[in-house]
């Protein structure tokens, strides 16, 4: 397999891997026909109709307007607004909804292998609240792809992640994040080939512009504590928000409370390289309410070739006795400017047993 970890492969493989992207990116484009022949586009998009229902629900807010803004790109930014009652609403609120086969990205520091198997990641974690709907497509078949297990985890609001003790993220004194597990988590998809997160917008650290990893795998075990192993890795990317949204909701707490210094998308070395060959790792997204802070629902289709396998570096694994770092893993320094980071682990993983118990809430 391969290895995808800061701060980067070597030129030879990249090569490799942004030819295969090129030829990949060729058969998503002959796959978007192909979906709406078969119906999958249509139904994709009453499906995302009923979810953003539900997720008003939940929040307690009206079924009123939706008010959509396309974030596909970097630094434009559009409103329009709808009814549940207009003629062919679906079609209005996804239209051009962006199908996405993005270059395999960086892992990055921060991932903790064994996390639970869950679709609420927020635990008590503050901040506004968002219902994340992806889809996933083999860019072999232009099928849905079922039974693949994603796996994404993010920052919170102030710009720590859980379950990793090191400089550059947080207080690195603080020994109790090693076991702790918010905004983690693992969903298989159904046979749409879709999964549902809710979780909050995420916020930044230094050097990064704001964004979510993504991981899918496949052919793994589901473990009966809720945590998943094993298995391929498919795909490693990353997905990013449009620059204005994250203006606005850093004016936000506790997102104001944060002194990390915010790199914009267009200094972000991962956006730049994503962005290439018209990769599109931008989340699609509507107001659930009448302002940010009501919540958000956000979505994106991401091609996957599953015939592809990759190794993960994680620098730390969530075990019986709580988080356990892994001996050379990639939280090793600082996570460094403009998406570079510390040394690459080799990926070893440390002894012991799963975790058990309940899955946190």
């Amino acid at each position: 397999g391969q290895t995808l970890a800061h701060p980067g492969h070597d030129l030879t493989q990249e090569i490799a891997e942004r030819s295969e992207f090129m030829q990949n990116s060729k058969r998503s484009s002959n796959c978007d026909v192909a979906l709406r022949k078969r119906g999958i586009d249509s139904k994709q998009q009453e499906r995302r109709r009923r979810a953003i229902q539900e997720a008003r629900a939940a929040r307690g807010l009206p079924q009123t307007d939706v008010k959509r803004r396309d974030a596909t790109d970097v630094s434009h930014l559009s409103s329009l607004d709808v009814t549940p009652t207009t003629s062919n609403v679906e079609s209005i609120i996804f239209d051009n909804s962006t199908c996405v086969l993005s270059p395999e990205g960086e892992e990055g520091p921060y991932y903790v292998k064994g996390e639970y198997i869950r679709s609420n990641i927020t635990e008590s974690e503050p901040g506004v609240s968002v219902t994340w709907d992806l889809q996933f497509i083999d860019v072999n078949t232009c099928e849905p792809i079922e039974n693949l297990t994603s796996d994404i985890w993010h920052c919170n609001a102030t710009g720590v992640y859980a379950g990793v003790v090191a400089d550059g993220n947080g207080d690195s004194s603080d020994e109790s994040n090693i076991d702790k597990t918010f905004l983690r988590g693992l969903q298989t998809t159904d046979s749409d080939g879709v999964v549902q997160y809710e979780s909050i917008f995420p916020g930044y650290y230094s050097g990064r512009a704001t964004h979510v990893h993504v991981e899918t795998h496949l052919n793994g075990t589901v473990l009966p504590n809720g945590t998943y192993t094993g298995g391929s890795i498919a795909h490693i990317g990353q997905l990013f928000f449009d620059q204005d949204l994250i203006t606005e909701v850093n004016t936000l707490s506790p997102y104001s409370d944060n002194t990390n210094t915010l790199t914009a998308n267009a200094d972000d070395r991962v956006v730049q390289s994503e962005l290439e060959n018209d990769s599109d790792p931008f989340l699609n997204y509507v107001l659930l309410g009448d302002s940010v802070e009501d919540g958000l629902f956000m979505w994106v289709t991401l091609y996957i070739d599953t015939s592809a396998s990759y190794t993960s570096s994680p620098a730390s694994e969530l075990t019986a006795d709580g988080g356990v770092a892994v001996s050379g893993g990639t939280s090793s320094g600082s996570s460094g400017g403009n998406g570079s980071s510390g040394p690459a682990g080799n990926g070893t993983m440390p002894s012991g047993v799963a975790p058990s118990g309940a899955v946190p809430s």
